[in-house]
């Protein structure tokens, strides 16, 4: 039994999570693999730490370890993991389901996938209070309000009462870390809770993280791939690899001092930059074209045109349409207004009337890999299936091309037996990415496809898409929020807002100075490695505030 549990540090911090040499294996094809190593740390009240580290290094695995949970698939095979001195895993189900989501909380990485599509987002935020008999529907919805507000959601009084496919990714989120702080509990993990938000909205997510914990004097584990973000929140940082632990410091320690060249390489794997290039043919244009959700207008006549064999990207703050606007080119949303042409032929707004040759030469990558992926179905048949439908080929020949697409993202081709939920975060977005590329397509359509990726990884199939376009001469419509990557692989640059086109131009047009207003703000917000750049941006924007 561990002895230390109530007895506080000498920074006087009292430790609320121990793990210790954690082993945790995953079954495929009937056998047993450890996917994590012996790995080790504590978490005290009052402290963040980051766990970080590539797609599959074990992250999630541990942070789900947290609230006595293995995911189906995998099981605890060593090691120990303490909250408050008991060992979760040896609880009976009555006592640790009145642990989670009260005492310890969980937001998940997908928030698409976390919600349930049938009920809006109030009762189901209500339903964590009074799941535990906690308090009445008046007072949770008082709750829901103010944490809706706290995380900068729109109109916060009135957010609650949509259903979740009425909400963008990053208002999901949101929604999602609202419902973990419901319950006020003394620890939350936080897996990937930035990914799906642009930079202004995860400086306000991140300030209301870490204030918090802070006012709350309760802990976290926060998970990322994102060094600059977890440096914004952690007081100290594991990295992991393959895992294992690479190396656990002190947050400004780790950023300036790294020992291991593994969490040197993260530190640095910044995407290359590619040349920028005019563009000369138009393969896609889209003219007046706008989209209602119900009687609200989303789209306000988005007219643009995307050059051909280069790279068009679409930034902007959550909520601003840029989801919507690639949904309406693939011909999936009602109630589209305007048209698209592509490759000087006008499209049906359904994608259903579309010939199969249009769907083959244009493919779209889903923002969100667990809803885009049949968990029932192997990757086998989720890749084959396109292959077959649009090449015409037999199994066996599937089956190669099967083989060789897994290659091409970095993936084991023996990850063909396996099914999406055997696989991390990032290992389904390369899925994704994949089955995109099995129709051998022309227009490429990315909504946010490096968003569950770790640096290392994200700057391998930026270069891989690169190589694709020079080789296939394949055009992107890139969706992101990451505006170092826009940087990097733009050549045109559309910057949307609140439904409208506010910007747009070539990359060394709207990313160098001078900047428009806006640009400016979205610039600015990009995290910096430096564990006092939240701060700094924080007290600049009150100091324009008091100006104003």
């Amino acid at each position: 039994m561990v002895s230390n549990f109530g007895t506080a540090t000498a920074s006087g911090k009292t430790l609320l999570l121990e793990v210790q040499d954690l082993r945790i294996e995953a079954e495929s094809s009937g056998h047993w693999n450890e996917v994590v190593k012996g790995v080790s740390f504590s978490l005290h009240r009052g402290e963040v730490v980051g766990l970080i580290g590539e797609s599959g290094a074990g992250k999630s695995t541990i942070g789900l370890s947290a609230l006595g949970y293995s995911k189906p698939g995998c099981r605890k095979s060593g090691g120990k993991v303490f909250f408050e001195g008991k060992e979760l895993f040896d609880l009976d189900k009555g006592a640790i389901r009145k642990l989670r989501g009260m005492r310890i909380a969980y937001v998940a990485q997908s928030a698409a996938a976390f919600f349930n599509p049938a009920h809006r987002l109030i009762d189901q935020f209500v339903e964590v209070l009074s799941s535990h008999g906690h308090t009445n529907r008046t007072d949770a919805c008082d709750k829901a309000i103010k944490f809706y507000g706290k995380l900068g959601l729109p109109e916060p009084d009135k957010f609650g009462f949509k259903y979740p496919h009425q909400a963008s990714g990053g208002q999901l989120q949101r929604a999602m870390i609202a419902m973990a702080m419901a319950g006020d509990p003394d620890i939350i993990v936080f897996d990937e809770p930035t990914t799906a938000l642009d930079v202004t909205t995860q400086v306000e997510v991140l300030a209301a993280i870490r204030d918090a914990i802070h006012q709350t004097n309760s802990a976290a584990l926060y998970i990322t791939h994102d060094l600059a973000v977890v440096a914004q929140v952690a007081d100290r940082i594991l990295v992991l690899r393959h895992g294992a632990a690479v190396e656990l410091a002190e947050t400004d320690e780790l950023l300036g001092n790294a020992r291991q060249d593994y969490t040197r390489r993260l530190l640095a794997a910044d995407p290359e930059i590619q040349t920028e290039r005019p563009g000369k043919d138009c393969v896609l244009s889209v003219d007046g074209l706008s989209v209602h959700y119900g009687k609200k207008k989303v789209l306000h006549d988005i007219s643009l045109e995307i050059p051909a064999g280069r790279t068009t990207a679409i930034v902007g703050e959550s909520g601003s349409g840029k989801s919507t606007l690639a949904r309406a080119i693939a011909g999936l949303l009602k109630s589209v207004e305007g048209n698209v042409r592509f490759q000087g032929a006008t499209l049906s707004a359904s994608y259903s009337r579309r010939p199969r040759d249009v769907l083959r030469r244009l493919q779209l990558i889903y923002q969100s890999p667990d809803t885009a992926l049949n968990p029932k179905q192997r990757i086998s048949e989720i890749l084959g299936r396109p292959v077959m439908f649009y090449h015409n080929v037999d199994r066996a020949e599937a089956d190669r091309r099967v083989a060789n697409l897994l290659q091409l993202v970095e993936l084991n081709p023996a990850y063909a037996d396996r099914y999406p939920t055997e696989l991390s975060g990032g290992q389904k977005q390369r899925v994704c990415i994949a089955r995109a590329l099995a129709a051998e397509p022309d227009l490429i359509i990315c909504d946010e496809v490096t968003s569950g990726l770790d640096p290392l990884i994200a700057k391998d199939i930026l270069a891989l898409l690169a190589r694709l376009q020079k080789e296939l001469g394949t055009t992107y419509i890139f969706i992101t929020h990451d505006l170092k990557i826009v940087n990097a692989i733009a050549d045109q640059v559309v910057v949307m807002k609140a439904g409208r086109i506010v910007e747009r131009g070539m990359r060394s047009e709207v990313m160098n100075p001078p900047h428009a207003p806006y640009t400016e703000t979205l610039l600015r917000s990009v995290p910096q490695m430096d564990v006092n750049w939240l701060d700094r941006l924080l007290e600049s924007r009150k100091l324009v505030a008091d100006e104003a």
